[in-house]
């Protein structure tokens, strides 16, 4: 689970981010990046997974944990990327039946770009 303080969890801060108009789309995972960070805070990330996708919670579910964890596990292996104030991760219908080596590649891309 990811620490409270690399959450993003408020309406508003979901709204400011989408505005923003950074968006970056790779294997079925469109990332949408907020302000430039003029501070050195960590970068509070999002996840998305609309209902258009699945109409079954436990679907929706599953993709979001999966997404969690890949991010999880690269802010533990190269640090919290200071870029950005906020990042959403917003998944496509792309993702329904695949594992989280798949998910695990897409999310090491995007990363990539940040």
């Amino acid at each position: 689970m990811l620490p409270k303080e690399l959450r993003l969890k408020k309406r508003s801060a979901f709204t400011a981010t989408y505005k923003t108009g950074t968006s970056f789309h790779q294997d079925g995972i469109t990332m949408f990046c907020g302000r430039i960070n003029k501070e050195p805070f960590p970068t509070k990330a999002g996840f998305v997974v609309s209902k258009k996708i699945h109409k079954r919670a436990v679907k929706r579910n599953r993709i979001k944990r999966l997404m969690r964890e890949s991010y999880r596990l690269l802010v533990k292996s190269s640090g919290s990327p200071l870029k950005y104030m906020s990042v959403i991760f917003v998944a496509s219908a792309k993702l329904l039946n695949k594992d989280f080596k798949y998910i695990n590649s897409a999310m090491t891309k995007l990363a990539g770009k940040l």
